[in-house]
């Protein structure tokens, strides 16, 4: 029996991070021969990041990181100017480390290394694997409907280096059944500072690679996999829903705080709380911190509230300026007692799977996406940055699985008024809505598309015999 070695080289990030050594404990679990190495790259990101990779590793044997060398950053105005093209810049600083790294473990016959997998970002690196004569692989931690979109990228013909204006027609998307607005595009796309360019970058190479791999499954998006697998792309594997199903840890929860949120959860009703929370970058200014507050109290439900405001970072600081600068209605705080809870940073995943979650206003991150279609938690739709409007717009008009809050939302672009946050959570929390039926459902099939004989199963394992 020979042994493998898979090389993932993952964007960083934690997000990305996350899904990528969930897919590698797929692999390795899925068969004893595999191993995988994970060159990890560093930005400044708080060390917490790097604390959680090792308590995932820690357990893992056949899954090791090595942390690629310090570079030196891009500039700060190019971070502020386009995160796309800074990401793409620090991928590119990389390529000497990687290609260095990849050729050591080939060439050192411990291990037979069969494939490079790379997160989109990192396509580039496909030229090493090719200087190698190694398969290399996309590992998307999106889904298909971005997949489509970064396939029709390369075919705007004498487009293809314009920036989309607001005034553009409806894109017909290969993978998307409806015609997309443009006002649901990724906001980089508009960006002439560098971010549409890097994007159409990326898309280019997507041809370049020997298979496509999604977390994703086939009965969530049929009529993508089927426009998809032919001979024109790439092979594609979905082997989603590829999650961390216990949240990661973070320095900025308070323990005294997470067992409040959990008492109170405890003592309430099944399905009698709406959840909001909008990501590590969904903070909002006081005016739509004050419209959000005067819609949960006119809806009447209960809810947990994740507050993200521009202000000072730390908890105690925002609590602090939140209650001192009128940021709530007055006597707010006083109304809501009992029945509404307000905290910084919360385990995402923990209070999805609790039964009194009954609704989630959501980012529509992708992985939050797959996380309440595991748990069958409905989702009204509040997208902030990168595909996520992308996102929000196949749930609500492809899928049927979220309620339409808010598809092109923009930070600082406009405001989303307390009557329309009102209305979403009464319509999101009703019990016999038929997004709540269908993501019931979805649920179901999300868990049996892992198990033996599943959709994602099966294509976990046809990518498996790959490499042997």
């Amino acid at each position: 029996m020979k042994k493998a070695e898979l090389i993932f080289v993952p964007s960083p990030g934690i997000g990305h991070l996350v899904s990528t050594l969930e897919f590698a404990k797929h692999l390795t679990d899925r068969d004893d021969r595999i191993s995988v190495t994970l060159l990890s790259m560093k930005l400044a990101v708080a060390p917490w990041v790097d604390a959680y990779a090792k308590s995932l590793t820690d357990s893992q044997p056949r899954i090791c990181i090595i942390d690629l060398p310090p570079v030196d950053p891009p500039l700060p105005d190019v971070l502020k100017k386009s995160p796309e093209y800074f990401l793409s810049l620090v991928v590119e600083s990389h390529l000497p480390n990687v290609k260095n790294i990849v050729s050591s473990r080939a060439n050192s016959g411990s291990l037979q290394v069969t494939g490079l997998v790379l997160d989109f970002f990192c396509v580039s690196m496909v030229d090493i694997a090719k200087e190698l004569s190694l398969p290399s692989y996309i590992f998307l931690t999106s889904n298909l409907g971005f997949l489509g979109l970064m396939l029709y990228l390369p075919t705007r013909q004498d487009r293809i280096s314009t920036v989309f204006e607001s005034s553009d027609h409806e894109l017909l998307i290969p993978g998307i059944t409806s015609p997309v607005p443009v006002c649901v595009l990724p906001s980089c796309l508009f960006n002439k500072d560098g971010g549409h360019a890097t994007l159409v970058k990326l898309a280019q190479r997507f041809k370049d690679v020997d298979g496509i791999i999604v977390n994703t499954f086939h009965e969530l998006e049929p009529y993508a996999v089927n426009a998809f697998s032919g001979d024109l792309n790439p092979p594609l594997y979905t082997v989603g829903p590829v999650l961390h199903l216990k949240s990661q840890p973070n320095p900025d929860l308070d323990e005294a705080q997470y067992q409040k949120i959990f008492q109170w959860l405890d003592d309430l009703a099944e399905s009698s709380v709406v959840f909001l929370c909008f990501g590590s970058s969904g903070s909002f200014d006081v005016a739509q911190v004050k419209e959000i507050a005067i819609g949960l109290e006119r809806s009447g439900y209960n809810f947990l509230w994740s507050l993200r405001v521009s202000c000072p970072k730390d908890e105690a600081s925002a609590h602090r300026y939140v209650t001192n600068n009128g940021v709530f209605p007055e006597g707010f705080l006083e109304r809501i007692k009992g029945r509404g809870m307000i905290c910084g940073w919360v385990p995402q995943v923990e209070i999805l799977a609790h039964k009194a979650i009954g609704g989630f206003v959501s980012h529509c991150g992708w992985n939050s996406i797959l996380e309440s279609l595991w748990y069958g938690v409905p989702i009204a739709t509040w997208p902030i940055y990168a595909e996520q409007q992308l996102n929000a717009f196949r749930m609500v008009k492809e899928q049927g699985l979220a309620l339409d809050l808010r598809l092109d939302y923009r930070v600082g672009s406009d405001l989303v008024m307390a009557c329309d946050i009102e209305s979403a959570v009464r319509c999101l929390m009703d019990g016999e809505s038929k997004i709540r039926k269908k993501g019931k459902e979805m649920a179901e099939i999300s868990r049996k598309s892992l198990m033996e004989g599943g959709s994602s199963f099966n294509s976990i394992g046809q990518f498996v015999s790959l490499n042997f």
